[in-house]
């Protein structure tokens, strides 16, 4: 069975970077105290959440990019977890309580543009077509629902529902 841990629970009042709390209250719209600068495009009941891995983010770090977590607007930063895994549907049980269902994957976002180069460092055609096999699939991050509501924190294990 897939699993992972949750590194970091973020939320910003609106846009990026997203900044890290000590324990997160997941509801069905997402994570409480968390904003959305453009709520017609983020948020909502079917892009609660925001999930993109440590380690797709330490790789854009080493190509040259100044990002941390939080950076790409993320609310969980994961780690163990092979972002070219993620498949819309699946299920994750976060915690003791927390059960989320993945939705869609992030596009394009021009919010992101504050890191020049980054659309084509996380993008292809591929990537764009909803083809797992790019190599840059998952980099952008992918949106959840909240199956089951309840607390969230670094250290959580992450793991795949059967």
């Amino acid at each position: 069975m897939a699993s992972g841990q949750l590194v970091q629970v973020s939320v910003s009042r609106g846009g990026i970077p997203k900044v890290a709390i000590p324990e997160g209250i997941v509801t069905p719209l997402g994570l409480e105290g968390d904003g959305h600068a453009h709520p017609t495009i983020h948020g909502g009941p079917e892009r609660a959440l925001l999930l993109v891995t440590a380690e797709g983010i330490e790789e854009l770090a080493a190509s040259g990019f100044a990002l941390t977590y939080g950076a790409l607007g993320e609310n969980l930063t994961t780690r163990g977890i092979a972002r070219r895994e993620w498949r819309t549907g699946q299920r994750w049980r976060i915690g003791p309580e927390v059960m989320i269902e993945l939705t869609k994957r992030r596009g394009p976002c021009q919010t992101l543009n504050m890191y020049p180069g980054i659309q084509a460092a996380i993008f292809d055609a591929l990537a764009q077509a909803g083809d797992p096999s790019s190599p840059k699939w998952g980099l952008s991050g992918i949106y959840a629902s909240i199956v089951a509501p309840g607390r969230i924190r670094p250290g959580d294990e992450i793991v795949l529902a059967p």
